[in-house]
């Protein structure tokens, strides 16, 4: 299928959305189909048509204004409604209501596209995915059918609020409290460092239902969807970070929040599973994000090797440099390669833990070394605003932080593989 212009997009979403739906069965067929004849290494016909629908936007739309935004700092409000006039927002949202229901493989193609451009404004766009994600696990139909409609009727973001001042990768040591009061839960505490916390229409929220220190993890937490709206809700001032500035990074108060229990996800004791689970679906496409910064990185060096020139020829000659740009070609294939295998687990229904957390530490990683070494390939040019890579450098560094650190994701492929060890696998 060829894509018009983004500019007359808009006039044939609803041919898009209905091609997109023809093509969720397609490829779920497809997957089948190479699942039983062994390993393909071919993106479908259709995911390649989606493939370029995000490159066009991303090179068309996002890259010229990435470093506007990132000087600026504001959020992208305009990007983002041109990414749901063409159906590249919201995408995992089930087709039962009204969405396209998209597997994670194809989110990942969008989140690196997205990525190449500029990762503040793919994490501003695709942020809201976080926040939708323990919905579409554990939502009931009424959850469902009221926020997800919400964000499909206009351009709204939701926002994942798990994070606290003193409690990151140690989620256990979450303070915020719900108190069960009638047929409503009174919620008190505070969240920090919350992806769209002061741009969303609604949030996930993690919440401690049970006052006993001794209480596990398991059965502590709960999780609630609750309105940006409500009385008591009180976003904080926008976090000015190292990078990935476009996207809009706050603080949340709850003050006395009154919560329905209709907005209760699952039940009281089933907010840190949840909590959990949702990584298993998000850790590949923030991988697949990284690995757009990569591929970044890996051509705006290569292409400047090949021009400037030193001892008379062009640096890429130089084996220092050819090796550095060598290992980012190396990065790029094996982090989409790990990337994909998280993703195509968790489309098989089976658990991905293991292949997501070796996706996203070593995608990370591989996107910190990258930049860096984009920055030296530049050399003094790499160290300015005017040129690109310095912006990829600090956009890279949060890649280690944010969905769980490396460090935390090296802590579960090692309980992992102990596990997988003792099963025999």
């Amino acid at each position: 299928m060829k894509f018009p212009s983004l500019y007359k997009i808009p006039k044939i979403l609803p041919v898009f959305r209905g091609y997109c739906k023809r093509w969720y069965s397609l490829a779920t067929d497809s997957q089948s189909s190479i699942s039983d004849g062994g390993l393909c290494f071919e993106l479908t016909a259709e995911q390649k048509d989606l493939q370029n629908l995000a490159r066009k936007f991303a090179r068309e739309e996002i890259l010229p204004s990435a470093a506007e935004y990132d000087k600026s700092q504001e959020y992208p409000w305009d990007l983002v409604k041109k990414a749901w006039d063409i159906g590249l927002m919201n995408v995992l949202i089930p087709q039962e209501y009204g969405g396209l229901g998209l597997h994670c493989v194809e989110r990942c193609i969008i989140s690196e596209e997205f990525s190449y451009a500029c990762s503040g404004i793919k994490t501003a766009i695709d942020g809201s995915s976080l926040a939708q994600t323990p919905l579409h696990l554990a939502g009931n139909d009424w959850q469902k059918r009221e926020y997800f409609s919400r964000l499909l009727a206009e351009p709204k973001v939701a926002a994942y609020c798990v994070t606290e001042p003193g409690a990151g990768s140690d989620v256990s040591g979450i303070k915020m409290t719900a108190v069960k009061k009638g047929d409503e839960y009174i919620l008190n505490g505070q969240k920090m460092w919350i992806t769209n916390g002061g741009v969303a229409s609604w949030y996930f929220v993690l919440a401690r239902t049970d006052p006993d220190p001794k209480t596990p993890a398991s059965k502590a937490f709960t999780g609630f969807i609750v309105d940006r709206d409500t009385e008591g809700v009180t976003p904080g001032r926008k976090e000015i970070n190292l990078g990935q500035r476009a996207s809009d990074t706050r603080g949340v108060t709850f003050e006395d929040v009154r919560v329905p229990k209709e907005n209760v996800l699952v039940g009281e004791g089933a907010g840190f599973k949840i909590a959990m689970r949702t990584f298993d679906f998000t850790r590949p496409p923030v991988a697949a994000s990284a690995i757009g910064l990569c591929q970044r990185a890996l051509e705006e060096s290569t292409n400047y090797a090949l021009e400037r020139k030193t001892f008379g020829q062009p640096i890429i000659n130089h084996q220092a440099v050819a090796f550095m740009i060598a290992e980012m070609a190396m990065d790029v294939e094996l982090a989409r390669l790990a990337c994909y295998r998280g993703a195509w687990e968790v489309d098989q229904g089976r658990k991905n833990t293991y292949y997501a957390s070796i996706a996203k530490a070593f995608a990370s990683d591989a996107a910190v070394k990258s930049a860096s070494n984009a920055v030296q390939i530049f050399g003094g040019n790499g160290y300015n605003t005017e040129y690109p890579v310095e912006k990829l450098m600090r956009d890279s560094k949060i890649f280690q932080i944010y969905e769980g650190t490396s460090q935390i994701q090296r802590m579960i492929i090692i309980k992992e593989h102990l596990s997988r060890v003792k099963m025999g696998l």
